[in-house]
């Protein structure tokens, strides 16, 4: 079975502008998804549809590119045949149908804040994996940004938590540990556009399988989407969640985790929750509100608190 591996070593300080630019961007793509997603829903469309379409699109998407990323490079490809499998079953696929199925029998919140544990979960991992135990600064800002995860999230107004669901989001928050650890690794060879094509290729392969067993429901309209800033065909939302939301969004974060490591990269990434709640404001016309707003800031100083200690790190 192909392993789970992190890179413990420090980032060069003049490649880390570049990994967190890419982080953000991949963060921001990220957080576009449920938006735009959430207008396809009011008109008839299944959660598992629109995955499974923003998946397939953008796998084919970056299939040219993967092919020409790989000239004379397939014996990577081929060495870590497991790992890509693993990433596109696990990491992309298994995260997916999880989230799915837990906001299918409990709130939206509280799933997003266990799924959203994975950056705990990647220090824990470099942790006991590597010995590389992490200092006050970064608990400080983990907490900083759980802070921030549950006022963005509205969590203290109450909410269902089924255990089915937890167990369900407890699942998703597995396979982001794995797309962040498996992301960072840069001992395979491959290049971020081959891992994240391949990946993708092999997850809607998956979720090709979930809905031909029954077990991913597929429902699809015609009719148009409605958006704040006006209505748009059904089409325009779907190439923006597989361009966007899943070419774009994977091929970044492929590459800032090379840059800055599986630990920051985590971090980085809960940006995609403010994210998220940005876009639903635009979009939807879901007006955040002060709670969230601070929550937002919190989320933000704790990204910055953990960014600086890896560098202060990298120094020493």
């Amino acid at each position: 079975m192909a392993q789970l591996t992190d890179d413990t070593r420090r980032v060069a300080p003049s490649r880390v502008g570049g990994g967190v630019l890419l982080a953000v961007l991949s963060a921001t793509s990220f957080g576009l998804s449920g938006a735009l997603a959430g207008g396809l829903l009011s008109t008839g469309w299944s959660p598992g549809a629109v995955v499974l379409v923003r998946i397939g699109t953008a796998a084919l998407v970056l299939a040219p590119l993967t092919v020409r990323a790989l000239r004379g490079r397939w014996h990577h490809l081929r060495a870590s045949a497991r790992q890509v499998l693993l990433y596109g079953v696990l990491a992309v696929a298994g995260a997916q149908f999880c989230y799915f199925s837990a906001v299918a029998t409990m709130d939206v919140g509280p799933a997003l804040l266990i799924e959203y544990t994975a950056p705990a979960a990647v220090v824990a991992w470099t942790w006991l994996r590597h010995g590389r135990r992490p200092d006050r600064p970064t608990l400080a800002g983990a907490a900083l940004a759980a802070a921030g995860l549950v006022l963005v999230l509205d969590l203290l107004s109450g909410a269902d938590l089924a255990p089915a669901g937890v167990a369900w989001a407890l699942g998703a928050m597995v396979g982001a540990t794995a797309y962040f650890l498996i992301s960072a690794d840069t001992g395979t060879g491959l290049p971020p556009l081959a891992l994240a094509g391949c990946g993708l290729g092999v997850a809607a392969s998956a979720l090709g399988v979930l809905a031909l067993a029954g077990v991913l429901p597929l429902r699809a309209a015609t009719a148009p989407v409605a958006y704040s800033p006006g209505a748009v065909p059904w089409w325009v939302p779907l190439l923006a969640l597989g361009l966007v939301t899943a070419a774009l969004a994977y091929t970044t974060g492929i590459a800032a985790s090379r840059r800055l490591g599986s630990q920051v990269a985590s971090f980085v990434a809960l940006l995609e929750v403010v994210a998220g709640a940005g876009a639903a404001w635009l979009l939807l016309g879901q007006l955040p509100s002060a709670p969230q707003l601070a929550g937002g800031v919190l989320v933000v100083a704790g990204v910055v608190v953990v960014r600086n200690a890896d560098l202060r790190a990298a120094a020493r």
